[in-house]
């Protein structure tokens, strides 16, 4: 079981209009969410083993029986049978086929050439876009489930366009990205071929083209350029996109200060001089998945108060001496190149 009473990370979660939040939860005493702010620390240590967090259902969390142990590279703080519950009433996994609730299609951007389709929940408005670190995104249409999915389908088959973006794909790119005119003009011209496709579903609404450009959102303009964009035409500009943490560790540290958010990521910058490991490579960018957070116990550094608020509580994380650095795994971001890995 979860430790009673104590903090464990739920990863970022996104709030349409009022931006990225650090979640937390603690069986016995509910949630709590810390807020993400650009130029705040970010500093934390790891404590314990990483736990399954259960299952997220209803608007709140169902323990999982048996707390399990998840292994510290994986994407969700779920164990096995968790995840199997999570997958029975999942629409992305196509379990829920009879859910009558809207839906909404759209086509989201996520660097040159880097177009996908999807469908979320009306009643979700753009959140499911921001959780996927959608840089721009419309909608082509709005109906029941069954018409959205076979819209999604018909723009796979008929455009080529993909419902699903390897993540390693969106970072590597983000850091230097073409102007939101040029992102706008994109999805314009993808949203016109699909409206100009004869086999629409009749039972969906189609929406007009709306751009919705998430790049002041989360903060791109603080990420480190180098070179012209991707598909410029410039072959000899290149960017080195930073580091990533691979895993955490229990007793490891991470300390920078937050310069963006995207997704799940969290950018941060790291002072000079900040960690071993960073100080030997020369890098001063560094990018935390926030999923690999989830599942962990995180004791703020400093002055042990927590980002839960809880002055008597030193299971969460967000405050503290940035100059500690970073003592947890990491590797190198794909360096892009023309548009290519």
């Amino acid at each position: 079981m979860l430790g009673f009473m104590t903090w464990w990370c739920t990863g970022v979660r996104w709030r349409v209009g009022a931006g990225p939040v650090l979640g937390w939860y603690a069986p016995g005493r509910g949630e709590r969410q810390s807020v993400l702010s650009a130029g705040a620390p970010i500093a934390f240590r790891v404590r314990g083993g990483r736990r399954c967090l259960g299952v997220w259902r209803g608007g709140r969390w169902t323990v999982c029986p048996t707390g399990a142990a998840v292994p510290g590279r994986a994407t969700r703080a779920q164990c096995e049978e968790c995840a199997r519950v999570d997958r029975a009433h999942s629409v992305a996994a196509d379990t829920y086929a009879d859910d009558p609730r809207p839906y909404h299609v759209y086509v989201a951007w996520f660097g040159p050439g880097l177009v996908k389709v999807g469908i979320t929940g009306v009643a979700r408005g753009g959140a499911r876009l921001l959780e996927q670190g959608a840089v721009a995104y419309t909608w082509l249409g709005r109906g029941p489930l069954m018409a959205a999915r076979r819209t999604e389908e018909l723009l796979r088959t008929a455009l080529g366009v993909p419902d699903r973006i390897p993540y390693e794909r969106k970072r590597a790119l983000r850091a230097r990205l073409p102007g939101a005119a040029e992102r706008a003009e994109e999805i314009a011209r993808v949203h016109g071929q699909a409206m100009a496709l004869g086999a629409l579903p009749d039972s969906l609404e189609r929406l007009p083209c709306g751009v919705v450009d998430h790049g002041e959102v989360f903060g791109l303009a603080a990420l480190g350029r180098s070179g012209p964009p991707p598909g410029s035409g410039d072959s000899g500009g290149f960017v080195d996109a930073g580091r990533v943490v691979r895993e955490l560790t229990d007793g490891g540290v991470v300390a920078g200060t937050l310069a963006a958010a995207a997704g799940p990521d969290l950018h941060l910058r790291l002072e000079a001089g900040a960690g071993a490991r960073e100080q030997r490579a020369g890098a001063r960018e560094l990018v935390i998945d926030s999923r690999l957070m989830s599942g962990w116990r995180l004791v703020g550094l400093g002055d042990g108060t927590s980002a839960s608020g809880d002055a008597n509580d030193t299971s969460a994380a967000g405050r503290g001496d940035v100059a500690e650095g970073v003592t947890v795994p990491v590797r190198e971001i794909p360096v892009v190149q023309g548009g290519l890995f």
